[in-house]
């Protein structure tokens, strides 16, 4: 039992049983559990790729990249031009990518060399640039020379709107493709499989002789250095990588929302995927597709079914304060357990 107990590590236990007695709550209080499986899928899809960029920023030695927001800004960039131009279904979908690819490359590249010259303190400096970047860009989205009326405030306002819709361009493209049912649940097949590509080049990348010898310069640099390994460079290839997930991951998110979030928005999107891949196992010096994969689940299944069952039993008036109290606690939690396996 004991042994059982630390493979499935002691967080992830008490959040799945944490997960379970909620969903008995759902059961009982007659809450549809279509409409909660159906959900959780769509949300897992749209945060999954957020999460996987964890991985080669912590295989390559720079720690949980607490900057995603560097590379989300540039993801809002492709799609708001892909916007202008009136762009819309798959096609803007792809365009939005390969517009924010090569920016999120370039600006990665200088992001991981300045990396190399605090390192140590990788983790708390990303996040004082995540903070820079946003600040930047909220006074880049008033100036932006952008005209769809779309994109700008009405009736000669200046800049971009904070929410804009993408219902006439490419909201939902992924979650509708291929999509079916199984009974009431309807199963997001775009969703999942454009994760599951994203993985795949992630999972294939890493068993090459270039991503081995990325970790290998993450996880011992001494070693590296003995056998001929860049580490400064292994190190920023993987904060270029890292930045371009979240790049995707920011686009695939905003699909399946149906909005683009901009000015502060950027700010939430890495403490929620450092939690879950903490959640799912990772540590600051190990991290894998699974970890991603469980993390992601247990973490968006709970702010699934936790807030129709709060909504339920506090009747309406306490639902968002609860809900922010059970997401920032479960960060919290997460943070607060670093150890991943060995927790």
């Amino acid at each position: 039992m004991n042994s059982l107990i630390e493979k499935i590590g002691v967080p992830r236990l008490i959040i799945a049983l944490f997960l379970i007695g909620l969903i008995l709550v759902a059961v009982y209080l007659k809450i549809p559990l279509s409409s909660l499986i159906t959900d959780i899928l769509v949300r897992f899809g749209m945060n999954a790729i957020l999460v996987l960029a964890m991985i080669p920023a912590v295989q390559s030695g720079i720690g949980l990249n607490f900057n995603l927001p560097l590379g989300i800004v540039f993801g809002l960039i492709g799609a708001l031009i892909s916007i202008e131009f009136k762009l819309s279904g798959f096609f803007g979908f792809i365009v939005s990518i390969l517009i924010a690819v090569p920016l999120a490359a370039i600006a990665g590249y200088f992001y991981g060399k300045m990396l190399n010259r605090i390192k140590g303190q990788e983790m708390t400096v990303g996040t004082y640039i995540g903070f820079s970047v946003v600040s930047l860009m909220c006074i880049f989205w008033l100036v932006a020379p952008f005209k769809s009326p779309e994109l700008i405030w009405a009736y000669g306002g200046n800049g971009l709107r904070v929410t804009v819709s993408l219902e006439s361009s490419m909201a939902h493209v992924l979650n509708n493709f291929w999509s079916f049912k199984i009974g009431n649940v309807k199963i997001p097949t775009g969703l999942l499989l454009f994760f599951a590509l994203c993985a795949f080049i992630v999972w294939i990348y890493s068993k090459s002789k270039k991503g081995l010898s990325m970790k290998v310069a993450g996880s011992n640099a001494n070693f590296a250095l003995s056998n001929g390994i860049d580490v400064d460079k292994e190190r920023v290839w993987g904060t270029v990588i890292s930045t371009v997930l979240a790049a995707i991951g920011i686009i695939v998110y905003s699909q399946a929302f149906g909005f683009l979030q901009l000015y502060n928005a950027p700010l939430y999107a890495a403490m929620p995927a450092v939690a879950a891949i903490l959640i799912g196992g990772a540590s600051l010096h190990r991290a894998k597709i699974i970890h991603v994969i469980i993390g992601t689940l247990l973490f968006q299944s709970l702010l699934v079914v936790a807030l129709p069952v709060i909504n339920v039993l506090s009747e309406g008036s306490m639902s968002e304060v609860i809900r922010t109290i059970v997401s920032n606690g479960i960060i919290l939690y997460a943070l607060t357990r670093p150890g991943g396996d060995t927790a």
